[in-house]
């Protein structure tokens, strides 16, 4: 399909987002962590881009950038975020804001559609400060005490500090006008290998998982290496290892078809090589679509955990630390998604829940959402070498721009 003043400038989409690559370059990805110097810049490029979709911006002050518009008619909210992880890939985010910068481009001028595209790129996302702060703060969910107490992830840097760094301190935070958008639009890359295992263009996420964390510590007894007998030994470290293979030995009977869990860091206390280390830590994670299996899965976890206590020889605690609640994808953005990629990606789209979170699923919590997948090569992303083919980048945003336009017609 050709580049008309209609539809989606493929080269427009591609140096826009080459554009956002080259702020924070790292090798073929980029390193833009939240309120670093390249986001701060990053927010600044889409900020300068908002008035040629006829939008006013706005960057407020959690970082969150907001381009709405004067059109009459239905909006459309539509975005994603431009902060990075650390040393990571360049469409994680980027892609979103850049599709819905291209919509508002080819959609809000128009005068056979109906209402407007308003573009937002959430700050945050990424989780530096803390989960989903940008969005959450968008639909009321954040508070100031929240943002007092929120800091990175090394603990060196309040929230309050960085915002103040990159000059938005005194600055208020945006809120959702209730009713004033019909629903939310997200497009984002994989993240996983579906779609190009499968041969598809299009992915349509009919849901976004839950993500429930834990922190799990382990009690024992720190002693001397070499002088403690191994019958009396009380070893945290050991503790922890029997937990993590008997999660895996115990979860696979009572989890769903698409349950993932993972022990994703581990610390022993002392952690030094000649002593039995008295204490050890795991965080430990459970994604699922369906809150009822994660419950069930937390139970099991919390009954494991008392019967490995009560035999000993550490005791074992569990504590929720977050629940982020399943979001469902609303079935009309669903089907706009699927009648575009019948018309501009020859039908090779796939309905599919998202493993991974998005602020999707924050929006969904106040208005209708939905999203849209594209391909992830080799299924790779939080990491330099993510990446995605420009022809699928393309075609993602012509289905993109058609969906939008199907959502304001309806």
């Amino acid at each position: 399909m050709p580049d008309t003043p209609s539809r989606a400038n493929g080269e427009r989409v591609l140096a826009d987002l080459n554009a956002l690559r080259a702020i924070g370059a790292y090798k073929t990805g980029v390193h833009r962590p939240t309120f670093s110097e390249p986001h701060a810049h990053s927010l600044e490029w889409l900020a300068g881009k908002l008035p040629e979709a006829g939008l006013t911006a706005a960057v407020d002050g959690i970082g969150n950038v907001l381009g709405t518009s004067p059109k009459e008619g239905p909006k459309l909210l539509a975005g994603s975020h431009l902060e990075s992880q650390n040393y990571a890939g360049w469409l994680d985010g980027p892609l979103g804001v850049v599709y819905a910068l291209e919509a508002a481009r080819v959609l809000n001028p128009d005068p056979d559609v109906n209402g407007a595209v308003e573009v937002a790129a959430w700050c945050d996302e990424e989780g530096h400060f803390g989960h989903f702060l940008g969005s959450r703060s968008y639909v009321g969910a954040v508070t100031e005490a929240d943002i007092d107490a929120a800091r990175d992830r090394n603990g060196e840097r309040t929230m309050r500090e960085a915002i103040a760094a990159i000059g938005l301190a005194g600055r208020p935070r945006l809120r959702a006008v209730r009713g004033r958008h019909i629903g939310y639009l997200e497009a984002h890359i994989e993240q996983g290998d579906t779609l190009e295992s499968g041969g598809l263009k299009i992915g349509i996420v009919t849901s976004i998982v839950g993500i429930w964390q834990y922190r799990i510590v382990f009690t024992g007894e720190q002693n001397h290496a070499g002088t403690t007998r191994m019958a009396i030994r009380k070893d945290a470290g050991l503790a922890l290892a029997r937990f993590c293979v008997a999660i895996d030995e115990a979860f696979p009977a009572t989890c769903g078809p698409r349950t993932v869990w993972t022990t994703g860091r581990i610390a022993l206390d002392p952690g030094a090589p000649s002593i039995i280390p008295g204490r050890a830590e795991m965080l430990f994670q459970i994604r699922d679509a369906d809150a009822a299996v994660i419950e069930r899965l937390e139970e099991k976890l919390r009954a494991m955990a008392a019967e490995a206590s009560a035999r000993g020889p550490c005791s074992v605690t569990v504590e929720r630390l977050r629940t982020g609640a399943p979001a469902m994808m609303d079935a009309s953005f669903q089907d706009a998604i699927e009648t575009a990629a019948a018309d501009c990606a020859n039908g090779k789209s796939l309905r599919m829940p998202s493993g991974a979170g998005h602020d999707a699923q924050i929006l969904a919590t106040i208005m209708p959402s939905g999203m849209l997948f594209v391909p992830s090569i080799g299924g790779i992303s939080h990491h330099w070498t993510e990446n995605t083919a420009d022809e699928d980048i393309v075609t993602g945003a012509r289905v993109f721009v058609e969906a939008c336009r199907k959502l304001l017609t309806r």
